[in-house]
């Protein structure tokens, strides 16, 4: 059974057993987490859905595995080349790898056929037609040919391979074209490899990022027709090779180990060594090759030449890298072929012009991410920029998004933070530079801060820090009030329009005491301190957890009834993993909702039967972190920054706050709680390790509970009058439409 070895050892299913508490059972990490993306691809897969909404989830599923062998199937390899074996689940790293390589086969013949098989041929059929070089016609190979040579030729620089000589640079994820070559003159029988064929010299091309790999031809009628770059390249690459005979030709992609950061015991200055390391990465060694078919020679040079075994290279029958091509979905006209984009909604307790602070004054307000705009927190940090009441700011941004170049592309919160310096204001933004994929953005614009006045901290010393957290210091009757933002995401407005997240804003006196603890705690040598409200790893967070869970454990064991909810990204830490292992034993109900991996093993009689596990996957990524205890009626209800992972238990620097105001809490509650009634987007996972999606008994109207929160949020923007609940599940269009 494929699922089996996922198991620490057989446990027996088929009766009542006693837990034995030295052998616990989780599913590995990775493997899990390669089910997260079969989810993913199954909604791609989905013909109910339009064609470009199908794609876009597609294009995810290729994005994610580029991360993953960057990072984990590297981190794998290092393992095995150690002689490290410590897994929970008990798979050594061979295993491991060997495992990754079947299911990663399985996904990615199942997304090359639908991406080949019908989503390309629906949009031809819908008019946006992708004509590959075996059709084209006279006309437009005369067109594509001439489009090669005057705006593709010139961009580009053939690099020869040559033996016992560095490899030239190529990009981690970036697409090139390789050709194998033989001088047109040369006699069929010369210069042998051995084995009969010719010898050949290897020349490699990258396709510059700079160009667009759709080339739109010229239209001959209401169809749109367009080529794509990579068979341009293929076809016409020849005119970069004068007197040489093309004998194989092939694109491919290579994967380069990621997973490694600054030695931060050494002594040295941390912005340049990070600087360094991003210079490494992309010359690090590569854990994966994805080439296009048809090439054996030309595939197992290069695997050779980039010290790649077979079980290392992976075919991929389709365009790379999809999700460059989803301008297509912007072009006009093809509306139907995707969803309606989703309204974004004003959140109520924001929309008077009165300041910020006096809204906040009155109690919390809470935002529901990206079903409630992300301008109010935006507003939070440009009113304190300009209010002159204002005296001091300080934030821990991890990923703002925005870009390094022009003005319009640096975050808005980045340029609220220089405003603020500039007006005078004592601000103090810490950096996370160890935010991976994201440090040289997170350089760039910090050393704009600095610039302006900012006073800049590069994180800590073998902390990450992940938690996210802004204070605004604000003079008011002679005394220094403190106001509060706490948030499950980053302060990132891009993401803000498609991760679901939560955040907190408040003057609770009590939380803001901890920020400024925090803060301390994080800028300078500041010891810790007890806290009143919050929790913060790796000091005292997953204690806080812990105990909370142990409390419900306890009063299960004594017959009250204990009840635990759980929303987060993923759970692998086995000391949370057996606590809850524990409480179900008690008879404590828990609910978990697992966006994406999930070490523990539910419903395992005598150790977690009273587990449930769902994941929903749907238009919006699920981010946010929720944790509800029942507490013997005392129901407390926190958010967090973490996931209930080691490296953000241990290694990370995260937060952990309640919700104290009640009509917050009891919405929020209900918000938790619908999750669990979804009906068309979620997933339960059963014993084996099998994933099952939920589909609505015949007695059950469909829910879905990204609807339903969008439903929330059209009622609460319009006022107090009662809006009608909607429950729309996706279906095709109609054919007139």
């Amino acid at each position: 059974m494929y699922f089996q070895p996922f198991l620490h050892y057989n446990y027996p299913m088929d009766k009542k057993a006693e837990w034995d508490h030295t052998s616990p059972l989780y599913f590995n990490r990775d493997l899990s987490w390669l089910d997260f993306n079969e989810r993913v691809l199954e909604e791609g897969l989905r013909k109910d859905l339009p064609l470009f909404e199908r794609f876009r989830f597609l294009a995810i599923v290729v994005s994610n595995y580029d991360e993953f062998f960057m990072v984990r199937v590297a981190a794998i390899k290092r393992a095995l080349r150690a002689g490290i074996y410590g897994d929970p689940s008990g798979i050594d790293p061979a295993q491991q790898l060997q495992l990754i390589r079947e299911k990663t086969y399985s996904i990615i013949r199942r997304l090359c056929a639908c991406l080949m098989g019908e989503i390309f041929p629906g949009l031809a059929a819908s008019g946006l037609e992708l004509v590959r070089p075996d059709s084209y016609t006279v006309a437009q190979m005369d067109y594509l040919e001439s489009f090669f040579i005057g705006q593709v030729y010139p961009v580009l620089t053939p690099l020869r391979v040559e033996e016992d000589k560095p490899l030239p640079y190529f990009e981690s994820r970036g697409i090139n074209a390789a050709f194998l070559l033989s001088p047109e003159d040369a006699p069929a029988a010369e210069e042998t490899d051995g084995e009969g064929e010719p010898e050949g010299k290897i020349v490699m091309v990258q396709l510059p990022s700079a160009l667009s790999r759709i080339i739109w031809l010229p239209s001959d009628g209401d169809e749109l027709r367009w080529a794509l770059l990579d068979d341009v390249m293929l076809t016409w690459g020849g005119y970069l090779f004068p007197g040489c005979h093309i004998r194989e030709r092939m694109m491919f992609k290579i994967s380069r180990d990621a997973d490694f950061s600054v030695d931060e015991r050494r002594d040295e200055d941390f912005v340049e060594a990070m600087g360094e390391v991003l210079e490494e990465r992309e010359k690090s060694e590569a854990v994966r090759m994805v080439y296009s078919p048809g090439s054996d020679k030309l595939r197992d040079e290069l695997a050779e030449y980039f010290s790649l075994g077979s079980a290392d290279l992976y075919e991929f029958n389709g365009p790379f890298n999809p999700g460059s091509l989803m301008e297509l979905a912007s072009v006009a006209g093809f509306e139907d072929l995707q969803e309606k984009p989703w309204k974004i909604h004003a959140a109520p307790g924001f929309a008077d012009d009165a300041p910020i602070w006096d809204r906040l004054s009155h109690g919390d307000l809470m935002l529901h991410l990206p079903y409630q705009s992300f301008d109010p927190v935006i507003r939070f940090f440009q009113e304190a920029a300009s209010d002159p009441q204002v005296i001091s700011i300080k934030t821990a941004l991890y990923r703002t998004g925005g870009g390094t170049g022009s003005h319009q592309s640096i975050s808005p919160i980045v340029r609220a933070l220089e405003k603020a310096a500039l007006n005078g204001k004592h601000v103090t933004a810490l950096v996370e530079l160890k935010a991976r994929f994201d440090e040289e953005r997170n350089i760039s614009w910090a050393n704009r801060l600095e610039k302006a006045g900012v006073i800049v901290v590069y994180g800590l010393s073998q902390l990450k820090v992940h938690g996210k957290v802004t204070m605004v210091l604000r003079r008011e009757h002679e005394r220094i009030k403190r106001y509060v933002h706490l948030s499950t995401g980053n302060y990132n407005d891009k993401t803000a329009k498609l991760y679901e997240d939560i955040c907190l804003f408040t003057c609770r006196e009590e939380i803001a005491y901890d920020a400024n603890l925090v803060f301390n705690m994080i800028t300078g040598y500041s010891l810790k301190q007890t806290m009143r409200r919050l929790a913060i790893a790796p000091y005292n967070l997953k204690s806080r957890l812990l105990e909370l869970i142990e409390n419900e454990t306890n009063r299960a064991a004594q017959k009250y009834p204990g009840k635990i909810i759980i929303k987060c990204n993923s759970i692998t830490d086995t000391d949370m993993i057996n606590a809850l292992y524990r409480a179900s034993c008690a008879g404590v109900k828990i609910s978990l909702c697992i966006r994406g991996i999930c070490a523990l093993v539910p419903g395992i009689p005598g150790l977690s039967e009273n587990i449930q596990v769902i994941s929903v996957i749907d238009y919006y990524l699920e981010h946010s972190r929720i944790y509800y205890f029942a507490n013997g009626g005392a129901e407390e209800l926190y958010l967090s920054s973490a996931d209930l992972m080691q490296r953000n238990l241990n290694r990370r620097v995260e937060l952990l706050f309640p919700i104290q105001d009640k009509k917050i809490h009891s919405e929020l509650l209900d918000i938790l709680n619908s999750y669990f009634l979804d009906n068309c987007q979620a997933w339960e996972l059963n014993p084996s390790g099998k994933w099952e999606r939920r589909h609505p008994h015949s007695h059950e109207m469909p829910f879905r509970v990204q609807k339903d929160m969008l439903s929330r949020a059209a009622a609460e923007s319009s006022g107090p009058q009662p809006v009608k609940q909607e429950f729309i599940v996706r279906r095709s269009p109609p054919a007139d439409q």
